[in-house]
């Protein structure tokens, strides 16, 4: 029979993560446990990491509700677990926790490829292949952001993602345009990511300035669920526009296929605890490819357990676009894994080996 159980682990932030909602100090996690009960050595580990924010389903009834769906899981009495498909175990859990249903596919897909943290079989995994990836510059005082500009520059990041609308605007684009100084578009890669903070009302005159340090992209200029005003902006924008916090909620391919429809953006941005894991994310994978709209795949600040399913994910249908995957140095308490960034570029170094994950509920 199919088992279950869950661990709370509260991840600490090195420095105060700071976004235009706010910064973050620490953010809890749920570690999922699945097995066999026939083969109770064999064991899947998913993560469960709703964001204060963002996710759908961060609330304060989270750990019950994740209780309660297990609870049901178990209740099922699912024999032969491994005959089921993905898709079979993601539907045992309600849409409206994408979080949760992201852990669940997870957990079944590391149990189901041997217990070994191997979601996909491919050559990320194998170690043979290499993800490019952005290095991540957090809001904060403009000598913050500097040094982390400097120290990113300095790790040999050909591509930078520069958080932007805590601090004063004039100040942000001064350190733009001290990259831009220094290096051209073909050397350095920049991109913004404005998480909302601009009004609808003076968001096209921020992109007119903007354009002069010759962005790749910016994402989610203005808040969500306006849009009109969005498409207007995707229509006018000197700027090319990637639509991150847009697309949660839309939890039916009709829904996500409308907001592709309506908006028309050039780009999408994918983070699966946010969008229900891996079957809805192939889902706007399938649809941007089918409108001619780019994506590319970010981290929404799992562990390195999360971030490792989302790698591996991502390679299965990577074409050589630069990814937000950096972020499993972001806590002091984060799990050892063998995920290592090399320069601008996230590899698994299959030598290395994971840490034990904290004590489990059983």
């Amino acid at each position: 029979m199919l088992k279950l159980s869950y661990q709370k682990h509260t991840l600490q932030f090195k420095f105060e993560a700071g976004t235009s909602r706010g910064a973050l100090t620490e953010h809890p996690v749920y570690y999922i446990k699945m097995w066999d009960s026939s083969s109770p050595d064999k064991v899947g580990i998913g993560e469960a990491a709703p964001l204060k924010g963002l996710s759908i389903d961060y609330r304060p009834d989270f750990e019950e509700q994740l209780s309660q769906i297990i609870e049901n899981i178990e209740d099922l009495a699912i024999d032969q677990p491994a005959r089921y498909e993905i898709n079979e175990i993601s539907n045992l859990v309600p849409a409206g926790f994408p979080a949760i249903r992201f852990g669940i596919e997870m957990a079944f897909l590391d149990w189901k490829n041997g217990g070994m943290k191997q979601i996909y079989q491919n050559r990320f995994y194998q170690g043979k292949q290499l993800l490019p990836i952005n290095g991540l510059i957090w809001m904060g005082e403009p000598g913050f952001m500097q040094q982390q500009i400097a120290q990113k520059l300095g790790q040999g990041f050909g591509c930078i993602k520069m958080k932007i609308g805590a601090i004063d605007f004039d100040q942000e684009c001064a350190l733009l345009a001290n990259i831009r100084e220094r290096f051209t578009a073909d050397q350095v890669t920049l991109r913004v990511d404005a998480n909302g903070a601009f009004s609808p009302k003076d968001a096209l005159k921020k992109l007119e300035k903007l354009s002069q340090f010759d962005l790749h992209s910016i994402e989610q200029p203005i808040r969500p669920n306006q849009l009109a005003s969005m498409r207007k902006l995707c229509q006018e924008s000197p700027i090319p526009i990637a639509l991150d916090e847009e697309l949660i909620g839309k939890l039916s391919i009709n829904e996500k296929e409308k907001l592709l429809d309506v908006i028309q953006p050039p780009y999408i941005i994918l983070k699966p605890t946010l969008l229900g894991g891996f079957i809805a994310t192939k889902e706007w994978i399938d649809l941007a490819k089918r409108k001619k709209i780019g994506w590319w795949v970010t981290s929404a600040l799992e562990s390195n357990i999360g971030l490792n399913a989302i790698a591996q994910f991502t390679a299965e249908y990577d074409e050589g676009t630069v990814h937000g995957l950096g972020t499993g140095n972001l806590y002091h308490n984060n799990i050892g894994s063998p995920l290592t960034i090399v320069k601008d570029q996230l590899e698994y170094q299959p030598k290395k080996f994971w840490e034990e994950l904290p004590g489990f509920v059983e």
